[in-house]
């Protein structure tokens, strides 16, 4: 099996309630392709300036991410997200956005990434998921994520999108905003119509929801006492999730669920540090034992 990811790669600037972290390293395919990283070895496709960091990308060849697709531009600048965390981690505030050499990003996807198994259009414009989506050969499954901002400017694009995939990631804003629906499993319901086999409803610390035809499931999210920074959780949920589907090779509605709760594992893990910080010591046995909590809380 092969996992394709095409994604951000980027720095950020976080302030939270009790720290402030200058450009630090994140982006949602970094996120994604290092949770999946834990399952597969995940293929990335992104962009970045020459000002991003050596030991970086050291550490994602050494989690096994193929970097043949990562663009490296001589005289370019990283894309800088940054953003502010109020008391409530579920809610924050974009303080600034620079794509630099993601503004005219254009990936061209590397032969041999072209027959995907499973292909990741992580939340980037639905005009260069469209691309992406010509250029690989009949994925077994594609899934996509979205943002606001692109729902709100490109909403056409992202709806000829929407048709093309298995699965889509949205969180509760996001579905309303595309279905018009205020009820989520309404929303959940009109986006089935619209084309995607799946929806997964990311709900922050309340965990996520999966919506399929005459399907329902919810997966509580790890109990986290200590939240250091909610960026990327999101993103780790769904490189978790398609990462242990590229690991065991079929999509049954068993392993949807058992995704899921990898996928929620893999989120927890990522909020207890600034940034990719926590990947750099976490190993496969916390995540297994994570993973049986979730099954031993979720029985009765």
């Amino acid at each position: 099996m092969s996992l394709v990811i095409i994604g951000s790669v980027a720095f950020d600037t976080i302030e939270t309630p009790k720290e402030r972290r200058e450009k630090i390293v994140g982006g949602s395919g970094t996120y994604c392709a290092l949770a999946a990283s834990y399952f597969t070895r995940p293929k990335l496709v992104a962009v970045v300036g020459d000002d991003f960091p050596g030991d970086v990308i050291a550490f994602l060849k050494k989690r096994k991410v193929d970097l043949r697709g990562l663009e490296i531009v001589q005289g370019g600048k990283t894309f800088h997200w940054q953003g502010r965390y109020g008391t409530d981690p579920n809610q924050r505030e974009t303080v600034r956005t620079d794509l630099n050499v993601f503004r005219g990003f254009r990936p061209e996807i590397p032969p041999s990434y072209k027959k995907a198994d499973i292909l990741f259009l992580a939340n980037i414009d639905p005009d260069v998921q469209e691309s992406v989506v010509r250029q690989v050969a009949k994925p077994r499954l594609t899934a996509m994520d979205t943002i606001g901002l692109w729902i709100n400017t490109k909403r056409e694009a992202l709806l000829r999108v929407l048709r093309q995939v298995d699965i889509f990631f949205a969180n509760d804003e996001e579905v309303r905003m595309i279905s018009g629906e205020r009820n989520l499993i309404a929303a959940g319901k009109k986006i089935l119509e619209m084309g995607p086999s799946f929806v997964v409803l990311k709900k922050g610390e309340h965990g996520a929801l999966i919506l399929g035809r005459n399907r329902v499931f919810g997966i509580l999210a790890y109990p986290c006492e200590n939240v250091v920074d909610p960026t990327g959780a999101g993103d780790s949920f769904a490189g978790g999730f398609l990462g242990y589907l590229d690991k065991v090779g079929t999509f049954t509605w068993p392993e949807i669920k058992r995704a899921a709760a990898y996928g929620s594992a893999l989120a927890s893990f990522t909020i207890e540090d600034f940034g990719i910080d926590r990947f750099k010591t976490l190993r496969l046995r916390e995540i297994e034992e994570r993973f049986f909590r979730f099954r031993r809380n979720a029985s009765f």
